[in-house]
């Protein structure tokens, strides 16, 4: 494994900047120091943002000295995934379509970060337009693995979980279609967090499929993942499926610990054939759930498996839905209105060759498959069948939250793979989401905790699930299994 570097914690690095123990200025040159150091061999960022975060950072020094209120995550460096937009920042989704493209306004999350005194040192490298598991897709190049260069981060927040897996930075931003914040988080070995559909706002994020999509946070530590998730979550009326209700207190959560809940292991993601486990979740991964499992019956939970059949028909489901409406989404990028623009006879002819030039081999893959499932003819048989497995779903994993807090699941099927070990099949790919699908398809919160090492001494994350709005219950468990981790 490669050596990584060792950042501080984001409440650790606020709580100094604002007693003055440290500097602003300080904390972002060790930062961007360390991001420069490991970027050659990682490929995290698609654009370092030196002299602007030291210009910010200087700023919240300032304020500081002159007495003035500076926020929660002040002097905090953070790294932003490259399809959130940042004004007057060049904000690609890593695709040659976007190559360029600065946009006119910042994402809300993007702004909160900013008010709560976070300084952007950096735009994340990720698969293009979010689609894939292992950030080989981006159109600038694949990153790495930060403890074993040979291997995937995951994805398609692949940079972003890079970057804090490697203790460049304590927080990055991504966002969550079918698992690209947990799977990337598990292999990576950092905590990850997808939060329940409308807790954070979408405006700013450049969509691949509108009812999935979450943006959330990579952390080092739990207790920073709540605090980041209070900062940048919450309504927000410039995105019409914001839920319009206040923050939970996540921090407040952390130490009320385990004692009484009851928490199912979903027994079709449990690795267990006897239980009636889908195939390919591999033993080492398999026996840390149950480890993690153990932890939580030693702390005071009730623990049992629970059979939730709808389970093993995310997969397919997802594959339908989420194609359809990135088919929908991306028919903006036409060659007219921004972005790339080839040259052609007529407007049929150039719409078509700025597509197949800007669109990567992924990105056309899943263009043409939503645009076949939304055909007329089709659409019953694919598009309106993957919408009931959907519903079933929802109605399936509300009806098990009746009988317990939370669920427990494997993060990812197997532990970092080499990177062009699965480049070849699609198929085998996709598979790599069969654990994280559900709670995107479920509008439900999910986070991955880091959970010891496999066989081949990379990081296993463990899966917690919640139901809609249950965060808190989430982070108390996430807790939980942080402390027993470290034992």
């Amino acid at each position: 494994m490669t050596e990584s570097f060792q950042t501080p914690s984001a409440t650790s690095i606020a709580a100094g900047v604002r007693d003055g123990s440290q500097s602003a200025a300080d904390v972002i040159d060790a930062a961007i120091g360390a991001v420069e150091a490991r970027e050659g061999e990682l490929n995290a960022y698609n654009l370092v943002l030196a002299d602007d975060a030291r210009t910010a950072a200087a700023a919240i020094d300032q304020k500081i000295a002159a007495g003035e209120t500076v926020g929660p995550l002040a002097g905090v460096p953070v790294a932003i995934k490259d399809n959130m937009c940042t004004t007057g920042v060049a904000t690609t989704c890593s695709s040659k379509i976007l190559e360029g493209w600065v946009p006119p306004y910042s994402a809300t999350v993007v702004e909160r970060l900013a008010a709560a005194g976070a300084v952007m040192v950096g735009k994340t490298n990720l698969d293009e337009f979010a689609m894939g598991s292992s950030t080989e897709n981006s159109a600038f190049g694949p990153s790495k693995n930060p403890h074993d260069i040979t291997k995937v981060p995951g994805g398609s927040s692949g940079g972003s979980a890079a970057t804090v897996g490697a203790g460049a930075v304590p927080v990055s931003l991504g966002s969550d279609t079918g698992g690209s914040i947990r799977q990337p988080a598990s292999l990576c070995g950092v905590v990850g967090v997808k939060p329940t559909y409308g807790m954070v706002s979408r405006y700013g994020l450049i969509a691949f499929a509108s009812s999935l999509d979450q943006i959330g946070p990579f952390t080092t530590t739990v207790a920073d993942a709540a605090l980041v998730l209070e900062v940048i979550g919450g309504h927000d009326p410039r995105d019409s499926t914001s839920i319009p209700e206040p923050m939970p207190n996540l921090t407040e959560a952390l130490g009320k610990g385990v004692d009484g809940l009851r928490i199912g292991i979903i027994s079709e993601l449990s690795g267990d054939p006897s239980l009636g486990s889908v195939e390919g979740i591999a033993p080492d991964v398999a026996a840390r759930a149950a480890a993690a499992a153990a932890a939580l019956e030693a702390a005071g939970a009730s623990i049992e498996h629970v059979s939730i059949p709808s389970s093993v028909h995310g997969l397919p489901a997802y594959y339908l839905i989420a194609p359809a409406e990135a088919s929908s989404n991306l028919a903006r990028y036409d060659g007219v209105r921004y972005g790339l623009r080839s040259d052609g006879p007529n407007a049929l002819a150039m719409n078509a060759a700025s597509r197949t030039e800007g669109f990567g081999e992924e990105v056309k893959r899943r263009i043409m498959l939503g645009t076949y499932a939304l055909t007329s003819g089709y659409y019953d048989a694919y598009y309106g069948q993957a919408q009931k497995v959907r519903t079933l779903m929802i109605d399936e994993f509300n009806a098990h939250y009746q009988n317990f807090d939370l669920l427990l699941s494997p993060t990812s099927p197997t532990t970092a793979f080499e990177l062009d070990a699965k480049t070849a099949d699609p198929m085998t790919m996709y598979v790599n989401d069969v654990c994280t699908i559900p709670s995107n398809l479920t509008g439900q919160p999910a986070m991955s905790v880091p959970f010891g090492v496999g066989d081949d001494g990379m990081p296993v994350g463990v899966q917690v699930l919640a139901p809609m709005m249950g965060e808190a219950t989430m982070f108390r468990a996430a807790a939980v299994l942080e402390e027993a981790a470290r034992v």
